[in-house]
């Protein structure tokens, strides 16, 4: 059995509409106006237990939204869903000890006292037996590094620190379920890697089930190999984080090295130039006709060394992201053109 099952699940907000002006701003107090915004359009999805899901998608997608129905924050307006058994936004007992929520933007710790005293009201909160409280508070600061700081203030650490101090709040109690938006944001390099690789090690030793969003492809690139996008409220994409080149992606990157000392004016004809440093050039080729365009640069000139390869995700997934917005922005004016006419 799925430990999550979603099904048609939507949420819709009503978003107060308030007018520039002084005199529509007093009109607004009688007579106000509203507008419906659709954060979740009827989403699908089915989790595996042990599964280390990557959930994409551009800001306001409903990434952050679903995340919160399926933790039970908010109540969906339709749909269903279930998280081990348990309907979230029914708020069970049972299932708020099974899972755990951390949001990147959000902290869940006393900001101006010691994590360690936090970590105290968690397992009176949680009824964590004292001896296991121990162990697992001892384990988590030995893989995250941080027991020389349990003492120190929350408002005193660097910004990875406390990230590295939410996320022992949220695995002291041992949850099944780890719901994570966005861990990583505004984290450096190093404060990203070592997430990451704390993650990957818990996730792998604990058999959890992880669903990420993050905007960073080497956050889903280190921890996923299953991903799924959304935008516009709608899942556009599950499955292997390669497949999403294979089946949004219509190009390859091909660069070639030429022998020839001057650049050449027709490289046009072989693909897109993106960019040279002479005597190598990357081109864009559609990927259909990579093998044609390639014999003909043969042909025509004299080429030393020639790679193949996919553009970056980062592209790919942006111009998903893009073609999604594009056709949601020609469905609106589509129906307010039609609403006038009307």
């Amino acid at each position: 059995m799925p430990i999550i099952e979603v099904s048609d699940l939507t949420k819709s907000y009503r978003v107060y509409q308030k007018r520039e002006g002084l005199m529509d701003s007093v009109r607004g107090l009688f007579h106000r106006e509203y507008r419906e915004v659709q954060a979740v359009r009827g989403i699908d999805l089915t989790v595996e237990q042990g599964e280390f899901v990557a959930f994409l998608g551009p800001n306001g997608a409903g990434k952050t939204t679903t995340l919160k129905l399926l933790s039970g924050v908010i109540n969906p307006t339709s749909g269903s869903a279930t998280v081990m058994g348990y309907v979230p936004w029914e708020r069970k007992h049972d299932y708020r000890r099974r899972f755990a929520l951390v949001m990147g933007q959000k902290n869940q710790l006393w900001w101006d006292l010691p994590a360690q005293e936090s970590y105290r009201l968690h397992q009176q909160i949680y009824g964590i037996d004292p001896q296991e409280f121990k162990q697992r508070l001892q384990e988590l600061a030995d893989l995250l590094d941080v027991a020389r700081l349990l003492g120190q203030p929350v408002r005193e650490l660097s910004l990875g620190e406390r990230m590295k101090m939410e996320l022992m709040a949220a695995l002291l109690h041992s949850p099944d379920v780890l719901f994570l938006d966005e861990p990583t944001i505004g984290l450096d390099v190093i404060a990203q890697h070592n997430i990451q690789q704390f993650l990957k090690y818990y996730q792998e030793k604990r058999k959890i089930t992880i669903l990420l969003t993050s905007h960073y492809m080497k956050d889903v690139a280190a921890l996923c190999k299953r991903v799924v996008i959304i935008a516009d409220g709608r899942i556009q994409y599950d499955g292997s984080l390669s497949g999403i080149v294979d089946k949004f992606s219509g190009s390859k990157i091909v660069t070639l090295q030429f022998a020839e000392d001057v650049q050449p004016s027709n490289l046009g004809l072989i693909g897109e130039v993106l960019d040279t440093n002479w005597p190598k050039a990357r081109i864009r080729i559609p990927r259909a006709e990579v093998p044609s365009r390639l014999a003909q640069a043969l042909r025509d000139h004299t080429v030393e060394d020639v790679s193949v390869e996919d553009p970056p995700l980062e592209d790919v997934i942006a111009d998903l992201f893009h073609a999604v917005g594009q056709d949601q922005r020609d469905a609106d004016a589509a129906a307010a053109e039609q609403a006038a006419t009307s």
